[in-house]
């Protein structure tokens, strides 16, 4: 499909990468990895074309379209959201607008033959369900219908970027370029993508530093590591295995052959001055030449060292939230919320994007005000916090990064302080950099290395993993786990949240889910919508949240029908929607023959036309809904069949 040969990108005396020859094929999902500034965006600009190669060739066949996620999304501020979407298929957009220029002006100037040809690329295209693809898209990645007809202007930039998204998945390209997808979504729209691109039939070249997203998603790993690019096949996971089994053959190789070495070496001291072995200590010497010992492979990969200890335990009760609720004007977004925290415990808290995740933590570090409730931090606590926004946590007062970090530790020398920049990766001259130069990576290093010199004994992180790269975050999470500390951090990266969380909370709009374990054992408890991506779309669409059944609650007690008599009144509505869907399915084909005959638009009406083609849209529509309400009825008539077998 794409293949490229030779690849090298040069910035002056800087080399990202040089010799990258790679084939990417259709239904193969790639995951682009390796150190943070090798080069992994620049590969998908230049594939894209937005960059050249300062050596080498990108081939990619003339009939093969690209998709691109874009970052820049000001050209579309006063576009209607689910047109914004829709206008990343480009043909069908332009199609379709034309059409619709075409019937502004029928009765002045009506170009039928034009007019039949935007209806044969609209109708090829699948034209007619373009805005039903586009919403459902939308739904998935967490954008609600109810504001899919609001202009762009009115989402937050998080969200900008998921309508960016879900533009380009709705453009239907032969090859997707995506870099960082995950960034702005929440652990239910990172399932809803991941399902997504299992399904995409063509190429997906992917940027993440996501560890569970490569291992959901990839089928090929592509790593850029010291200036090469190699291929790996499988997910992340196997890409890590054949890295370390890689790196164990080469030292087993070079000790074999240090071995070799010490033996020759050996005989030739033992029997050099002996007549009678000359020959075979000159032969030995020779060997000894001809052995190349070679090295391990080289790497661009730093990890940072994080040494987080807590200056004194606290005590008890870390931290007790009562009551809190808090509104940005006429939205809610707690009402009432509570939460305990002991101490040693790692709190995750999870919930969809705008839920009030960060402002919990905000109303909790004092940096927001709550509008009732209180909070109570409990005896001896020495929180440190790590603000979404952290680059604006650090300011941009002129300060050199060490000056900055210096401030927190003014008993300590020049030197301590140099040795902990130097642990999170600013060694030598880095140490003057100014805070206002710092990247995301770099900013988040820093603030972490704060926490290392005060030595909090509660650490209160909101997405820390945002803007690190993956060895970045598995240092993190090493550090992390040997803390003896509390934690409590919201994040939407599954494999942290696994790998650290020992209580999950999860906010919804209902209210909040309280649960003492792992990621994993809540997902394996609660049988989450989390692991199906699916669901979660279907009830999305129902605005009809199935409330949570109480454990020990008798369902003897249950008023209303027999779960047997529920079932039977579902079966019949299964019947009654599938010849619903029977009649407008014919009727659609009936209207697809009558739009195929020859010169029908020349011999229709307009208007007439018109109608047809709204009916026919109207149709497509009914079609769509009829089988949203089949699946929700199909659940529901499970959850009885699964509830009669267990009260038989």
């Amino acid at each position: 499909m794409i293949s490229v040969s030779g690849l090298g990108k040069h910035y002056g005396d800087q080399t990202l990468f040089e010799g990258a020859s790679i084939q990417f094929n259709a239904g193969e999902r790639y995951g682009i990895v390796g150190a943070n500034g090798c080069g992994k965006s620049t590969l998908l600009k230049i594939i894209s074309r937005q960059e050249t190669a300062s050596e080498g060739e990108v081939n990619i066949p003339k009939r093969i379209s690209l998709g691109v996620l874009k970052q820049d999304h000001f050209e579309y501020e006063t576009i209607r959201i689910l047109d914004v979407v829709m206008m990343g298929n480009k043909a069908l957009w332009e199609a379709m607008a034309e059409k619709e220029t075409i019937l502004a002006h029928a009765e002045k100037n009506f170009d039928g033959e034009r007019y039949a040809e935007l209806e044969d690329i609209i109708l090829q295209g699948d034209g007619y369900t373009l805005e039903s693809r586009a919403g459902e898209i939308l739904e998935g990645l967490g954008i609600e219908s109810e504001i899919h007809q609001q202009p762009l202007s009115t989402l937050s930039g998080g969200f900008k970027l998921r309508v960016l998204l879900a533009q380009v998945l709705a453009s239907e390209p032969d090859v997707l370029l995506l870099d960082e997808p995950t960034n702005h979504l929440d652990i239910l729209s990172i399932r809803w993508l991941e399902r997504f691109l299992d399904q995409f039939r063509g190429a997906a070249l992917m940027v993440s530093h996501d560890h569970r997203f490569l291992d959901n998603v990839a089928t090929v790993i592509v790593d850029l590591d010291y200036s090469t690019a190699k291929s790996y096949p499988g997910n992340y996971q196997n890409f890590v295995r054949s890295k370390v089994e890689e790196r164990d053959r080469r030292e087993k190789e070079i000790e074999k052959r240090e071995t070799q070495i010490a033996d020759h070496k050996a005989f030739v001291e033992r029997f050099r001055a002996k007549a009678s072995k000359a020959r075979q200590a000159q032969s030995k010497l020779k060997a000894i030449d001809r052995i190349e010992i070679g090295s391990l492979p080289e790497t661009t990969r730093r990890y940072p060292k994080f040494r987080f200890k807590q200056r004194r335990p606290s005590g008890r009760q870390v931290l007790e939230l009562a009551g809190i609720t808090k509104s940005y004007g006429e939205k809610s977004v707690l009402e009432g919320v509570g939460l305990t925290v002991m101490r040693g415990e790692r709190v995750a808290i999870i919930g969809p994007n705008g839920i009030g995740k960060s402002t919990l933590l905000k109303i909790a570090m004092g940096e927001a005000a709550q509008d009732s409730g209180t909070v109570e931090w409990g005896y001896e606590t020495y929180p440190g916090y790590f603000a979404q926004d952290h680059k604006e946590q650090i300011g941009s007062h002129g300060q050199t990064i060490e000056s900055w970090l210096g401030s927190f530790c003014p008993a300590q020398g020049i030197g301590y302080v140099k040795g902990q920049l130097a642990a999170v990766l600013f060694s030598g001259d880095e140490s003057e950099k100014k805070l206002e130069a710092l990247s995301g990576g770099e900013a988040a290093r820093l603030i972490f290395a704060r926490h290392v010199v005060e030595s909090p004994n509660v650490l209160v992180l909101d997405e820390p993993t945002n803007h690190l790269d993956l060895e970045a975050i598995e240092a993190l999470v090493a550090a992390l786990k040997g803390y003896d500390g509390s934690l409590v951090f919201v994040s939407h990266d599954r494999w942290f949240v696994s790998e650290l969380a020992t209580r999950i909370i999860e906010i919804t709009r209902e209210g909040i889910n309280d649960f003492p374990g792992t990621y994993e054992e809540y997902l394996a408890r609660s049988g989450d919508d989390h692991l199906d991506s699916q669901a979660v779309l279907r009830q999305a669409r129902s605005k009809k949240p199935k409330a949570r059944a109480n454990p020990g609650e008798n369902r003897k007690s249950r008023s209303g029908p027999s779960p047997a008599r529920q079932l039977k009144k579902i079966d019949a509505q299964l019947v009654e929607l599938t010849e619903r869907v029977a009649v407008a399915e014919a009727r659609i084909e009936a209207l697809n023959a009558q739009f195929c005959q020859e010169n029908y638009y020349k011999n229709t009406p307009p208007e007439e036309n018109a109608a047809l083609q709204a009916e026919q849209r109207m149709l497509i529509e009914e079609v769509r809904l009829f089988m949203l309400d089949w699946e929700a009825l199909e659940q529901q008539g499970e959850e009885l069949r699964e509830e009669i077998e267990a009260s038989a």
